[in-house]
């Protein structure tokens, strides 16, 4: 689904208005923090910190890798 909005001055920023719609399907509320990312189509804005994905990717090769450890660590 796209959506065509307009940014416009915010002070000595710029900012941009998400629909209605778009905020309840996300579960965005004022104040929510998104992301944004520079991607070959464009920006993308997203409320999911890819640095967080990448560091949980890395923390699931640990754990499979240092299961047993883990596993006793926990006792």
């Amino acid at each position: 689904m796209t959506k065509q909005t307009t940014i416009r001055a915010i002070g000595n920023s710029a900012g941009t208005t998400i629909p209605k719609a778009m905020l309840e399907r996300f579960r965005l509320v004022e104040g929510d923090r998104v992301h944004l990312i520079e991607t070959e189509d464009g920006i993308l804005i997203t409320p999911f910190d890819p640095d967080f994905a990448k560091a949980m990717e890395i923390y699931a090769e640990g754990a499979r890798q240092y299961r047993n450890a883990m596993r006793e660590l926990a006792k």
